[in-house]
């Protein structure tokens, strides 16, 4: 993340890592769009040497793809008046919800980097404006700083999307905490800058989950290759269900192999304040969903 000279910040989880070396490792999937630089993929004939792991299984989400994950969209801010690919977002349980990570409105000291109202949200090849007032941020009160954990955000669309459906609500995961290896899928619709597609879907593993946050969500570590502008992209497990959001990858484009202390990326589980939240505001207006 960019703070106000320039500088490269970094969100903490509440978790310390292990020690100062790690600390400096963290680098968000998001750091080049909070710098209001344009999504950009690798041609297709060109090297493919800048993914996370030196495996790299990712593909181009196909139209079967979309209809099991109904849900997937983008977000999309403009930035000197031209619109850029921002990060993946979800329409999620209505037609109106969007949920998003919380970075790409504020930076790790909440401090805005953006305006809500400044971005649009894509889905089914069409553009629809939020309603900037329903904005709500995964930190509570008197928070001094953005974690892994609650580094999401909901808002309503100006309108109801038309034509789509949405995902369904997640249901509260059933994974334990530990180090269990969990098969997912990771589903990108705003691709990554390292992957020459416009969009991106990999299977690939859970490999540890956390213990819970004081808002009871729970980071995941997992395996999935991520590149800049994959911040949102969905992990879902083997029967299409939605499990977390991605956030943060450590050690970005450096290809080497998975490291469960120093080179994996991280996401939250669809559980605790999130899905409660999501729920609340499905529930607060039935009638217009």
């Amino acid at each position: 993340m960019a703070d106000g000279n320039g500088a490269m910040r970094v969100i903490r989880t509440r978790r310390r890592l292990p020690t100062a070396a790690a600390q400096v490792l963290l680098g968000f999937a998001w750091l080049g769009f909070a710098l209001g630089l344009a999504h950009r993929g690798l041609a297709d004939d060109g090297p493919r040497w800048a993914a996370l792991y030196p495996q790299d299984a990712r593909r181009e989400i196909e139209g079967a793809d979309y209809e099991r994950y109904p849900g997937a969209g983008v977000l999309y801010c403009r930035s000197d008046g031209l619109p850029r690919k921002a990060a993946a977002a979800w329409l999620i349980g209505s037609r109106r919800l969007v949920v998003m990570n919380a970075h790409n409105v504020r930076n790790r000291h909440l401090a805005p980097i953006r305006d809500i109202a400044e971005c649009f949200f894509q889905i089914g090849g069409r553009n629809y404006d939020f309603a900037p007032d329903t904005l709500r941020l995964g930190t509570v009160p008197g928070a001094m700083s953005l974690h892994i954990t609650d580094d999401w955000a909901l808002v309503d669309l100006a309108q109801p999307a038309e034509g789509v459906r949405p995902q369904p609500v997640p249901a509260a995961p059933d994974l334990p905490s530990g180090s269990e290896a969990v098969p997912v899928v990771m589903v990108s619709p705003g691709g990554h800058a390292n992957y020459p597609g416009q969009s991106s879907l990999e299977v690939c593993k859970i490999r540890q989950v956390d213990p819970p946050s004081e808002d009871a969500i729970r980071r995941v570590r997992h395996d999935c290759n991520n590149g800049y502008g994959g911040s949102g992209s969905g992990l879902f497990d083997a029967n299409g269900r939605l499990l977390a959001l991605h956030s943060a990858s450590l050690a970005m484009n450096s290809r080497r192999a998975f490291d469960i202390e120093y080179h994996y990326g991280s996401a939250l589980m669809f559980e605790g304040g999130l899905l409660d939240a999501i729920r609340a505001r499905i529930a607060a207006e039935p009638n217009t969903r």
